[in-house]
């Protein structure tokens, strides 16, 4: 099942996307029409919380008033807002090996260009990658971010004034369900709700100076509508195995990379039982899988402008369409 949180007649609801993901049938005006309203209805994270009786519900009023043309509309005449537009927390991730190793090199070439030092940047551009360092093998590495920034599909992030450097980021991420602590990699998959996609926009150039300091990020990613999800959750049954998935990412229609969600150090199952030592694991939180190898513009020396649109595509999932405007 394909869920998206819509806004419509000034109101949020849950709506299963389908006919090719052309349409968005509304759940909750559909439950009224089959004998009152249901609660689970009420909002993502309302359906998250009711669990799998929830979610069957869901589907036999879908399969009962599916083909009823007045409770869908079509998708390119919707405001589809972030799947969860407040997580209950925020968590994204360093999974990718070819990232991590690019990413540092990709912040010196780029404190380089800022001083207009030449000869630095040709040695930094000359230096081999070298190995990945042991403590990302040790354990899953990751940082909280702002969960109150999110945004969604077709939006426009704002450039925040205080950044000269924009950048996106192609990620994949989980929503999480059923809360719970210590819990097991073996047992992790019966937290996970459903899959989406994650652009981590960036503001590489106070990022930079944030990652001197040895703690952070902070402002490099936490400005209004950076943390952009959707375009909505796709359940565990429709996505099969989440370490095969296709990704690629376009600025202006122009492809910028190619990817796959294979390879991640932890996977998100490991990444859950990690998180939940002795931390309880709410329903309804996003974890991002961070940046697949060269998937942001720090690795390829090719940043955002004023104006871009960015498309990040993840297979079985869908697009995620953003455009960034400067101040």
């Amino acid at each position: 099942m394909k869920l998206a949180t819509i806004k419509s007649g000034g109101q949020e609801k849950v709506a299963i996307v389908h006919s090719g993901d052309r349409l968005l049938f509304d759940l909750a005006a559909a439950a009224s029409r089959n004998g009152g309203a249901n609660p689970a209805f009420a909002s993502m994270l309302a359906l998250i919380d009711a669990g799998d009786a929830a979610l069957e519900q869901a589907a036999n009023v879908f399969h009962k008033h599916g083909k009823d043309e007045s409770l869908s509309m079509k998708i390119d005449a919707a405001e589809i807002l972030a799947p969860v537009p407040e997580p209950r927390q925020m968590r994204d991730g360093m999974s990718f090996p070819l990232h991590i190793l690019q990413a540092p090199r990709g912040q010196l070439k780029l404190a380089a260009r800022a001083k207009g030092d030449m000869a630095e940047l040709a040695r930094i551009e000359a230096e081999p990658l070298g190995e990945l360092p042991e403590v990302y093998r040790k354990q899953p590495i990751y940082y909280i971010t702002n969960r109150f920034s999110v945004r969604g599909t077709n939006t426009t992030v704002k450039w925040p004034r205080y950044s000269q450097v924009m950048d996106y980021e192609l990620e994949f991420g989980i929503i999480t369900r059923n809360k719970g602590a210590n819990i097991s990699a073996a047992k992790a998959k019966d937290h996970i709700f459903g899959y989406t996609i994650f652009n981590d926009f960036s503001a590489r150039d106070a990022q930079r100076i944030e990652m001197e300091g040895r703690l952070g990020p902070a402002k490099g990613k936490s400005f209004d509508g950076g943390n952009v999800m959707g375009p909505w959750i796709v359940t565990p049954d429709e996505i099969g195995n989440p370490y095969k998935l296709k990704m690629e990412a376009r600025v202006n229609g122009e492809m910028r990379s190619q990817g796959v969600t294979e390879g991640m150090l932890f996977s998100f199952e490991e990444i859950i039982a990690h998180v939940s030592q002795d931390e309880t694991l709410m329903p309804g939180e996003f974890i991002g899988s961070g940046t697949v190898g060269n998937g942001c513009g720090l690795e390829l020396g090719w940043y955002l402008e004023d104006g871009d649109t960015i498309e990040l595509k993840v297979e079985k999932i869908g697009i995620l369409k953003n455009r960034v405007e400067r101040q």
